[in-house]
This record gives C-alpha cells, sequence and structure tokens, in this order.
C-alpha cells in the first residue's frame, strides 16, 4: 500500500490553513507534498486531520511521525507526517489493522469463555496470532463463534484508548489481576510507565489490554476478518512449560481484500510444493537421510539440470570459469571470511582434527574444552562449507594475477550446509543442504559497474525465460547504527555507490533499504511477485570491499605496483532447492515444455497400434524429445487422465488410423486437440519450443 500524500482537492474536501507563522502555541505539520499546516499545540493528530480533510480523518488508522508510527489520539508534534489510509499494498496500514484486529479476537475469546488467559498477540506475514492459556481445547468448529463475537465488537465501533501507568503501579495491578504471563511481559519491556488499551466506554462492556500498540481510532475501521486455524504454542518456545493455544487470524481494508486473499490461500495449497514435488516424483526428504536433506529423484534431476545447462550457456557467453571445491574447508579459513563466528548459530558444529584427539589419550577432553580451545584457534578444526566464496578466494590466491587478467569470474555449482533449526526446516525452500549456483568476480575498480550490470543481466535473462516479469528491485544498504557490518565506512560508501548506480540502469523502480545489506557488503535482490500475488526474493548480486582486505588480494596495475581488487559475489537462482521449490508453485508442477521432466506421453488405443506406438516412441527419443510410453492393457482414457495428472505437457494418442497415416493425434495440456499431425511436423515444432525455451 501506498499511504496518502495528501493534496488538495475537492476529492479530499476542505481546504487546509496551511500557512508559515511563527506561534509557540502552535505545531507545523510538513505533509508529504511538501506544505505545512498549522495546528494548536494541544491538538491530536485526528484533530489535525479533521484540519487537513474530514474524509481523511474519518478513513485514516494511524500516522506516520518522523518514521514512527503512533495512534491518531496521540498529541501532534512538529515534524514530516503522513496519514496511513488502509489500503491493501501498504505494510504499515496493515500492520496497524491487523494489530487491531488481534486485540479484538482477543477480547472475543475471553468473552466467550472468560476463564482465558491472554499471553500475546502480534502481527505476521499476512495477519495475526494470539496465544492463549485455556483449558478447553479450540478447535475450528469454534471460529464461527468467534467471527461472529468479533463483528459485533467491530459493528459497535468501540474507541481505541490507551492510557499509561508508572512501571511499579502497573506491575502492581498486574500481579492482583493474576495473568503470569501478562507480568513476565510487562517484566521485559523497556522503559518508567506501561502503556494499556481499552476497548469501549461503558465499564460493564469495555476491554482492557497490556499492548504497547498503536491501534486503529475504533474498531469499526479494522474492515474484513476471517480466523484461520489454531495450533499448540509454548510460552516463547520454551517446551518445559505448559502448552497454550495460538489461535491465527487475518484482516484485510475491505471484504474484496480479503477474498482475494482467501482465494490467494487456496491456490497456495493447491500449488504446495512439498505435496506437488513428491506426487509428481520430483524430490523426497528421507528422515533416515535427515531433515532438511533433500533428494532429488530422477524427474526432479531433470529440471534441475535442465536449469544448471541453461545457465551454462550464458556463462560460457559472458566468459566464467567452472570450479569445483571441497564441502568442507578448515575452520580458520571461516575466521578469517568472518563466516566464522559471525554465522556460528547457523552453521553445523565444527569437525575436530582426529589426530589432535587421539593425542589426547585417555585424559581426553570435555567437549566445552574442545570447543573453547577450537574458538581460541588451539585446535585446528573443519568446517562443513556455509559458504562458496572463501574457496573461490583461495583459488584467486593460487596464482599471481596482472591487471591484465581481469576480470576473473570463477562460477560454482557448490553444495553448502546451514544449521537451520527444526521448527523452521520447510521442504525445498528452508533446508540444510543445499547447491547455489555461485560465482565469484574480482575485478579492478574501474570494471566494477560494468561486471554488476553483467550479472544483473544474467538475473534478468532467467526471470523473463521463466515468464517471471513481474519483480521489482531492492538495493540492501548498512545500517549505520548497526554493529553487524565489518568493513572500513569509505569502502562500503564505494560499493554502495556501484550498486545503486547499476539498479539506475535497470529501468525498473527500485528501493534502496537499509539494514538489508550482507555483513560484508550491499546487494541488489530480484523479489518476484508469483502468478497468485506472492512475493520471493530470488536473484542477488553483491559488491564486495571487504573481503578481498581480510584475505590481502593483490592484482599487479599498470604502474607495476600491487593494487585491492573489488569481488562480486553472484547467484541468479540463488539455491537450487528453493528456486525448483518456487517453480514447482509458480507453475502448480505443469513445468514449461524445456524444464518438463517428461515432455511428450504417448498412448496407443489398443494392441493393433502398440507396434507403431514403439516407433514413433523411438523417432522422439532419436530427436532428443524426452518421451514416455504408456503401452499398459488400460483403457485410453485412463492413460490420459495419468498423463494429465503427471502434468505432462503432449499427450500423442495412437490407434489405427494414425498408424496407416503415419499421424499422431496431439492432445496439449492448454491448447487443445490437433489430428492428424505428421509426426516429423509435431517433433520438428517441439524442438523449436525446447531451443527457444517456450511452451507451456
Amino acid at each position: 500500500m501506498v499511504s496518502m500524500v495528501l493534496k488538495y482537492d475537492d476529492k479530499c474536501g476542505e481546504n487546509p490553513l496551511a500557512h508559515e507563522i511563527s506561534n509557540p502555541q502552535t505545531v507545523k505539520v510538513t505533509l508529504l507534498d511538501g506544505q505545512v499546516v498549522e495546528a494548536p499545540r494541544d491538538a491530536t493528530w485526528m484533530q489535525v486531520a479533521e484540519q487537513v480533510a474530514s474524509k481523511l480523518a474519518r478513513k485514516a488508522v494511524a500516522t506516520k511521525v518522523n518514521d514512527r508510527i503512533v495512534d491518531m489520539t496521540a498529541p501532534a508534534e512538529t515534524g514530516r507526517v503522513e496519514f496511513i489510509l488502509p489500503k491493501a499494498d501498504n505494510p504499515d496500514a496493515l500492520d496497524v489493522l491487523r494489530h487491531s484486529a488481534a486485540h479484538v479476537m482477543a477480547e472475543a475469546i475471553c468473552s466467550l469463555w472468560p476463564d482465558t488467559k491472554l499471553v500475546y498477540g502480534p502481527t505476521v506475514e499476512n495477519g495475526f496470532y494470539y496465544d492463549i492459556d485455556l483449558d478447553r481445547p479450540l478447535s475450528t468448529d469454534d471460529f464461527e463463534a468467534i467471527e461472529k463475537k468479533m463483528a459485533e465488537i467491530v459493528k459497535a465501533d468501540k474507541p481505541f484508548r490507551r492510557y499509561e501507568m508508572p512501571r511499579d503501579q502497573a506491575m502492581a495491578r498486574l500481579r492482583e489481576e493474576g495473568n503470569p504471563y501478562k507480568c513476565d511481559n510487562a517484566e521485559r519491556a523497556e522503559g518508567d510507565t506501561l502503556s494499556f488499551y481499552v476497548t469501549g466506554d461503558e465499564p460493564d462492556s469495555h476491554f482492557e489490554d497490556l499492548c504497547r500498540g498503536p491501534h486503529v481510532p475504533s474498531t469499526g475501521r479494522i474492515g474484513a476478518f476471517k480466523v484461520l486455524q489454531v495450533s499448540g504454542a509454548y510460552y516463547r518456545g520454551d517446551a518445559s512449560k505448559k502448552m497454550l493455544q495460538r489461535v491465527y487470524g487475518t484482516a484485510w481494508p475491505s471484504r474484496d481484500d480479503l477474498k482475494q486473499y482467501l482465494h490467494q490461500l487456496e491456490e497456495a495449497k493447491k500449488r504446495d510444493h512439498r505435496v506437488l514435488g513428491p506426487k509428481l516424483g520430483l524430490f523426497t526428504i528421507d528422515e533416515q537421510v535427515g531433515q532438511g536433506l533433500v533428494l532429488w529423484k530422477p524427474k526432479g534431476s531433470v529440471v534441475r539440470q535442465q536449469l544448471q545447462d541453461f545457465i551454462s550457456e550464458h556463462l560460457r557467453r559472458q566468459g566464467y570459469h567452472q570450479v569445483f571445491t571441497p564441502h568442507i574447508g578448515r575452520l580458520n579459513l571461516y575466521k578469517t571470511s568472518g563466516h566464522y563466528p559471525y554465522y556460528r548459530e547457523s552453521q553445523f558444529p565444527p569437525l575436530i582434527d582426529q589426530e589432535y584427539i587421539e593425542g589426547l589419550g585417555q585424559e581426553g577432553c570435555g567437549c566445552a574444552e574442545l570447543s573453547n580451545r577450537m574458538q581460541s584457534g588451539e585446535i585446528d578444526g573443519y568446517l562443513l562449507k556455509p559458504m562458496n566464496c572463501p574457496h573461490h578466494i583461495r583459488i584467486y590466491t593460487s596464482d599471481r594475477h596482472s591487471y591484465r587478467d581481469l576480470p576473473l569470474r570463477l562460477a560454482e555449482f557448490g553444495t553448502v550446509y546451514r544449521w537451520e533449526k527444526s521448527g523452521e526446516l520447510g521442504g525445498m525452500t528452508r533446508v540444510r543442504g543445499f547447491t547455489q549456483d555461485d560465482a565469484h568476480l574480482f575485478c579492478t575498480e574501474e570494471q566494477l559497474p560494468g561486471e554488476v550490470q553483467g550479472c544483473l543481466e544474467l538475473v534478468r535473462i532467467v526471470l523473463n525465460t521463466l515468464g517471471m516479469n513481474d519483480y521489482r528491485v531492492r538495493v540492501g544498504l548498512r545500517d549505520p547504527d548497526s554493529s553487524k557490518y565489518v568493513g572500513d565506512s569509505q569502502r562500503w560508501d564505494k560499493a554502495e555507490a556501484a550498486c545503486i548506480q547499476a539498479a539506475e540502469t535497470l529501468g525498473v523502480p527500485f528501493a534502496a533499504e537499509k539494514g538489508e545489506a550482507a555483513f560484508y557488503g550491499p546487494k541488489i535482490d530480484f523479489v518476484v511477485r508469483d502468478c497468485i500475488g506472492r512475493e520471493w526474493q530470488l536473484g542477488t548480486v553483491q559488491v564486495d570491499y571487504n573481503l578481498p582486505e581480510r584475505f590481502d588480494l593483490e592484482y599487479i596495475g599498470p604502474d607495476n605496483a600491487p593494487h585491492r581488487p573489488v569481488m562480486v559475489h553472484r547467484a541468479p537462482f540463488g539455491s537450487m532447492e528453493r528456486f525448483v521449490g518456487l517453480l514447482i508453485e509458480h507453475f502448480a508442477g505443469a513445468f514449461p515444455l524445456w524444464l518438463a521432466p517428461e515432455q511428450v506421453r504417448i498412448a496407443n488405443v489398443s494392441e493393433k497400434s502398440g507396434e507403431y506406438a514403439s516407433v514413433v516412441y523411438n523417432q522422439l527419443r532419436e530427436a532428443g524429445i524426452r518421451v514416455g510410453l504408456d503401452a499398459s492393457a488400460e483403457k485410453i482414457g485412463a492413460k490420459i487422465r495419468a498423463a494429465t495428472l503427471e502434468k505432462v505437457p503432449y499427450i500423442l494418442v495412437l490407434g489405427e488410423q494414425e498408424a496407416a497415416a503415419g499421424t499422431v493425434n496431439v492432445r496439449h495440456r492448454t491448447e487443445g486437440q490437433k489430428a492428424a499431425v505428421p509426426v516429423r511436423q509435431f517433433v520438428d515444432d517441439c524442438l523449436a519450443q525446447i531451443q527457444q525455451r517456450g511452451g507451456v
């Protein structure tokens, strides 16, 4: 959502009093279009909005002042202001709506089951949840009653009112109420005061909750909502505590927005790669092998290999060199790069040098002591490779380089390993072992803009070829206030300038976002919207002045003196596992012809056309088409249904008539049926589509 930029026309209502008079009894509010509005010093944001336009005051759900979101009832202050309107494409508006909807859902549940103890209710992507402690288990049968009660609260249009209490007084009150969860939440909160929100004016009908806010002005502005599911959850993830119930919901500005989202949910269920992938024989995850470790089956391997062959053509065209590196490396390598201990919590435990352990003899050494010695560098250890870049750097350092050798582009389909928590694993999109279509470019500063643009070209080729044309570009910059970034600020400035300059050449809108950079450098990400409106971060290009410094990389310049190269990290696909998982969902398993594991299925009508079916099958195989033959005794209708369910692009139905004429009856999954097509013509058409990487 784009929040409203205030323009003063007859659609917004009255004209504001926007004049510049210095008055200590007023505050000056600068609107997004640069206009200034003066308001009394004791005015609320609701009153300021009313002064700007009455319609604005009736619609706005919150105020963004100096990048901080506050209630409409908060006191106005001098600053740059944006009144947030309820729009489905505005994350700020959705966050406020959903936070308020969570509050209303909590009120509804407490009204229906007064013994409920509330825990907390944050917003999450596309919705919200509230954790509750209630001995009565809730189920989907209860959702209608909860929604009905929520609708009553929304219809009543109860105002949200905020008040604050001194911490000691508030804690005493919470302890008296006897809710241990709220007491714990309050103790964790910062500041000398605690805030509460009340809905309703009447003492016998109002609801109150410990909350930081902000909220919409009144419940009637929440819009459309729905309770979605209930599951178990431990308080703060502590499995030693009592199991709570987590009730999920969603809220949107309008019924149409909600309807569209629910449709998207249904489509997402149909496309879920965790269901479709195994069903179509693409991959499996076996508990005996390990969680988060993907086993690519033959059909899935075809898709992966086709993608690798496709990108490899462009790598050769751009002058890349293919390399291979081991799956492990010495711990000190990753200490130098900064990946250890920076990513320590998301890495597999280091492997200890076996000779060192044997040298300890029977006295041995405790695990904690071994870990400490390894951390200090006393013990040499090895690490399952978390990133490919340190290995590629060592390939670079194995030779002396002149400026004439640069740029040097090293590419690898390299498998890396991350220790993701079991609760965060999900099919192919969140795994513990994955292969990146990784590359690292070593270049001079003068070559950097061209190299970054070449990497961006690769990403665009990938997305355009796969029909993923709806995307936005995000330039991830460092947050100057964060300590997570390494390296000299001047190098960061150069790298960020190079990324912004390259993004400007794309000809599409891009957003520069602080805090989204990698720890060693800024990056350009492509965020793709799929055919049902979900967003995925896919290709990435990163500029790095820091690792060349940490590894003391050099090349000899035209002045015969050593110089420091710049590194570019890039991965158009990212993770092959994740990318294929997303493709399964994007295409709902119906891959375009060039990617389809089985491109053509031949089905003979009866035994009488069986020999002809074998002849056609061999012709297609010899032409390089991935073809299957269903010569079973099943009826032709069952054969067609089986191929359709397996999402094979083309089905050739062959009977006696086709055998006599030397033709095929072609059934395409989207284009319908064509009879009496000569075999040679069908083969040529298929090969043309495959060559162009087209077809649906």
